[in-house]
C-alpha cells in the first residue's frame, strides 16, 4: 500500500507543480477559444491541462518501475508499456484539437487507434463472465472489438461530462478511488497478480486528478480540454480492461464455475465493476445521442443539454450541481464496491437506497441555502454566510468587512451617488497571478439579494 500511495502523491505533485507553467503557456500559444454558445463559463480560460496530467502520468509509471514491489508489474506484464503508448497517442490528438480545433471524426478514428496501439501490446479483454454459462473465452478479434469499443465508450462518456469547472476530473477521481480498492483487495486478499497493473492504473488517475482539481475548482483557472479528458478517459478504460479480461473471477472462490456462476452474484462484479464506475459519464453520453440523431443532428454536435447543464437549468449553482454529481457517482461505485464485499448484506442495499432518496430530494432542492453555524462563517462560500446583524459585528470587531470584493464598499458607493441622482458605474477589477480569470480585468457586480 505504501508504493502505491507514494506512486499517488508522486504524480499528483509533478501534475500540480506542472499545471501552472502549462497555464502560462497556453496563453501564449493561443489555446483559449472564444466562448461558445453552449459553455457555461464567461470569460476566456486557457486549455491544454492535459499537458501536465500526461507529464504527472509518466511520473508516476517512473517511480513505480523503481519501487522494489511495483517493479514486478512491469517485469511480468506489457500493460504500463501498451498504456503508455496509447496515452501518448491520445495525448497527442488532444493537444492538436485544443489548440485547431480537429474534426470529430479524426477524433474518434485517433481513440480506435489508439486502442488498437494497447491491444497490440497486450492490453486487451481475454474473457467475459457471462451469466447462466460461465467464463467465455474470446477469439482474438472479439477480444479486440470489444476492447476497442469500451476505450472509446469511456473515453467519449468522460469527454461529455466535462462541462463544468471541477467535474470531470473529480468524477473520475472518485471512480479511480473506487475501482483502486476493489482491485487492490483482488491483488492483496487474494494473490491474483494479474490485478497489480489495475492497481497501479487506479492509483495514478486518482493522483491525476487529485493534483489537477486544485486549478480546476470554480472559478477555473485552466480547463483539460480534450488533452486530458480523452487521456483520463483512457486512463480508466485500461484499468477496467485489466481487471475483466485478465483477472479469472474462478480464483476469488473454491467452488465449481459453474455452481459459482449461477449462485454468487460477485462473480460479475469484474464485469460490473467497470460499469458502475462510468455509470453516470455513460448515461450522459446515451442520452446526448439519442437526444441529437432524434433532433437529425450529427451524434458528435454539441448542445446543452447534458445532465449538468440540466441541474443548472432547474436552478441549482454551479458548485452544487457539481457536488450532486459528484454524489451520485460515489453512491454507484461504492455501492458497488461495497456489494462485491458482501452481497449477502441486507444493509448495504437498504443504505443505497436511503443515499439514493436523499440524492433525489437534493435533486428537487435547487434554491434550498443552507445556513451554517457562526463559528464557521469564515470558513465557507459568501453565499452561505448571514447576513444583517452578524455581519455588522463581524466588520465592527474586525474593522474590516468579512468578504474582499462582496459588494460591501461598492454597495457604499452606489448609496453615495444615488444621492446624487446617478448610478456609480462597476468598477472591473484586475486579476493577480493567482487570480480566477484567464486574461484581463473581471467586473465586480453588486450583490443585489
Amino acid at each position: 500500500m505504501r508504493e502505491y500511495l507514494l506512486t499517488l502523491c508522486i504524480t499528483a505533485a509533478v501534475t500540480y507543480l506542472l499545471t501552472g507553467p502549462v497555464r502560462k503557456f497556453a496563453i501564449v500559444a493561443g489555446a483559449m477559444p472564444e466562448i461558445r454558445a453552449r459553455d457555461v463559463h464567461r470569460e476566456p480560460t486557457p486549455r491544454l491541462g492535459g499537458i501536465a496530467m500526461f507529464f504527472g502520468l509518466c511520473a508516476g509509471l517512473l517511480v513505480a518501475d523503481h519501487l522494489a514491489n511495483l517493479n514486478e508489474v512491469f517485469e511480468k506484464s506489457n500493460e504500463p508499456r501498451a498504456l503508455l503508448s496509447g496515452a501518448a497517442l491520445i495525448w497527442l490528438i488532444g493537444v492538436l484539437d485544443d489548440k485547431f480545433e480537429i474534426d470529430a471524426l479524426i477524433k474518434l478514428g485517433g481513440q480506435m487507434i489508439a486502442a488498437g496501439v494497447m491491444v497490440m501490446q497486450g492490453l486487451t479483454i481475454l474473457w467475459l463472465p457471462i451469466p447462466g454459462v460461465g467464463n467465455v473465452a474470446l477469439t482474438q478479434w472479439q477480444g479486440t472489438l470489444l476492447t476497442v469499443a469500451l476505450v472509446v465508450i469511456t473515453i467519449n462518456a468522460v469527454n461529455f461530462v466535462d462541462g463544468l469547472d471541477g467535474l470531470a476530473a473529480g468524477m473520475v477521481c472518485i471512480a479511480a478511488a473506487a475501482f483502486f480498492l476493489y482491485s487492490y483487495r483482488i491483488w492483496y486478499s487474494y494473490g491474483i497478480e494479474a490485478a497489480a497493473p489495475a492497481t497501479l492504473f487506479a492509483a495514478i488517475l486518482m493522483g491525476m486528478c487529485l493534483g489537477f482539481l486544485p486549478h480546476n475548482m470554480h472559478p477555473a483557472r485552466i480547463f483539460m480540454g480534450d488533452s486530458g479528458s480523452m487521456l483520463i478517459g483512457l486512463v480508466l478504460a485500461a484499468g477496467a480492461i485489466s481487471v475483466t479480461g485478465q483477472v479469472d473471477p474462478d480464483q476469488l472462490f473454491d467452488t465449481s464455475e459453474r455452481s459459482t456462476v449461477h449462485q454468487m452474484v460477485p462473480v460479475y462484479i469484474p464485469l460490473l465493476m467497470p460499469l458502475t464506475i462510468i455509470a453516470v459519464p455513460a448515461a450522459d453520453l446515451v442520452l446526448a445521442i439519442v437526444r441529437r440523431t432524434w433532433r437529425g443532428q450529427s451524434p458528435f454536435a454539441a448542445d446543452r443539454g447534458h445532465l449538468h447543464h440540466r441541474l443548472l437549468e432547474i436552478g441549482h449553482s454551479h458548485s452544487r450541481a457539481v457536488l450532486i454529481m459528484y454524489f451520485w457517482s460515489a453512491l454507484i461505485g461504492f455501492g458497488a464496491l461495497a456489494y462485491s464485499v458482501n452481497s449477502a448484506s441486507m444493509w448495504i442495499v437498504l443504505g443505497v437506497v436511503f443515499l439514493s432518496a436523499i440524492g433525489l430530494v437534493l435533486l428537487l432542492l435547487p434554491r434550498f441555502t443552507p445556513r451554517v453555524p457562526v463559528w464557521a462563517q469564515r470558513f465557507v462560500p459568501p453565499r452561505y454566510r448571514r447576513r444583517g446583524r452578524l455581519a455588522e459585528e463581524e466588520i465592527a470587531a474586525d474593522g474590516v468587512a468579512p468578504d474582499e470584493g462582496d459588494g460591501v464598499a461598492d454597495a457604499a458607493d452606489s448609496a453615495e451617488a444615488g444621492e446624487c441622482g446617478e448610478r456609480a458605474p462597476v468598477v472591473a477589477g484586475v486579476s493577480g497571478v493567482n487570480g480566477a480569470t484567464a486574461i484581463g480585468p473581471r467586473s465586480r457586480f453588486l450583490d443585489r439579494r
